[in-house]
């Protein structure tokens, strides 16, 4: 019971500080991550909230997923779309709404943090092992449909999404590329130091 107990911490935790990180990217105005950016740009499309948004892309890939692979959904993973989302509403409605970024130094420390926040979320949420969130489980899914590697499931996950964002006029720019040369470097420094914190606690 206490080892779940520390797993869901490291869980929810993770997911809470994955949305600080995605609305920092999205605040700093240099071009959010493809995902973010495809949903900051169905907001100014058709309205709705970001959140909604990550919530709703989220439930339709699950649905997905479960198509490509002949699986069942994840429901588990209705929990990680619906924490992400509400949290991103959050720090941008409720947070950040006022907060205004001027100068190109603030924003690309800004984006920066916010790049590094999203990195010490994904270390800490991936601890436990339960449910990926969709947008990963969709590269998984297109790894075990055809055969494809990670690298290439994730170039093609991300480009779909670039495209899209570009199709809906979402926050793509000089950050967007920032984001994709720094995320996998920052978690990869981060994920055994989140491992080796995890399992000190459940040892003691």
């Amino acid at each position: 019971m206490k080892a779940f107990a520390i797993k869901g911490v490291f869980y929810f935790i993770g997911l809470i500080i994955i949305s600080l990180g995605i609305s920092l990217t999205i605040n700093a105005e240099l071009g959010a991550g493809a995902w973010d950016a495809m949903n900051v740009g169905l907001t100014e499309t058709f309205g709705l909230t970001v959140g909604n948004w990550v919530i709703i892309i989220g439930a339709v890939l699950i649905i997905t997923n479960a198509l490509i692979t002949f699986e069942r959904p994840d429901l588990f993973a209705i929990i990680t779309i619906i924490v992400v989302g509400k949290m991103i509403d959050f720090w941008l409605i409720t947070v950040f709404e006022s907060m205004v970024i001027d100068g190109l130094i603030y924003q690309i420390l800004t984006l920066i943090t916010g790049i590094f926040t999203i990195a010490v979320g994904v270390a800490l949420y991936l601890q436990p092992k339960f449910s990926l969130n969709p947008i990963d489980n969709f590269m998984v899914a297109l790894q075990k449909r055809f055969g494809f590697s990670l690298t290439v499931s994730k170039t093609l996950t991300e480009a779909f999404a670039f495209i899209l964002a570009l199709l809906f006029g979402g926050p793509i720019g000089l950050g967007t590329i920032i984001i994709l040369i720094c995320i996998g470097p920052f978690i990869q420094f981060l994920d055994p130091k989140a491992e080796k914190v995890m399992n000190r606690l459940l040892s003691s």
